[in-house]
């Protein structure tokens, strides 16, 4: 079971505590909860979810994007994978030092660069799940059978506003920026290699 980590003082003894992690995360405020609530979505989108208009350019497009779509759709995107790296620790995975995101980075050349880029993250309970279907989506894994090719990902559509200012989108030109839109595919439900 995925656990949340908690501090107790006990006495003059801090003690670790135990605690199921639910899937609004250990997040404090309600816009943090909602936001886990979105990144730990694990139902896979009906065909009536996909919106076919969202494509991997539709995500590029520059300008400011917040509002470009509703967080309540899923999407099929295909490009080439440049980088894939572990995520943060983070309150959606209850601060877990071992079940975080896996970040994996779509363009449209194998050559792009990070800020020409689209997020597209595996959660834990999306590699939970393809795992019971006998899929590997560790880290490792992907990384390994990803980086340098062409793929097709499905996913929950979401925009990540904790990320929104170090995207081109919404600061272009900015020089911490790492990604060219806080839209993502978080979670992943599906993920072909195609070339």
């Amino acid at each position: 079971m995925i656990a949340c980590t908690s501090l107790l003082l006990v006495g003059a003894t801090l003690v670790f505590t135990r605690l199921p992690c639910p899937t609004r995360g250990c997040a404090l405020t309600a816009e943090k909860r909602a936001l886990a609530l979105l990144k730990n979505r694990d139902t896979q989108p009906l065909t009536t979810d996909f919106d076919s208009r969202i494509t991997l350019d539709a995500l590029l497009a520059p300008g400011d994007d917040h509002a470009r779509w509703p967080d309540s759709r899923a999407s099929v995107i295909e490009g080439y994978v440049i980088d894939v790296q572990v995520g943060s620790i983070e309150a959606a995975n209850c601060f877990s030092l071992t079940r975080r995101d896996v970040h994996i980075h779509v363009a449209t050349r194998s050559d792009s660069k990070l800020r020409e880029s689209v997020v597209v993250e595996v959660t834990p309970r999306s590699a939970d799940a393809a795992r019971a279907r006998g899929e590997d989506w560790s880290l490792a894994v992907l990384k390994r059978s990803l980086v340098g090719r062409r793929c097709r990902f499905e996913g929950w559509l979401m925009f990540d506003r904790e990320h929104a200012a170090q995207s081109e989108n919404i600061a272009p030109g900015h020089p911490v920026n790492w990604r060219a839109t806080a839209w993502e595919l978080h979670p992943v439900t599906r993920i072909e290699v195609i070339d």
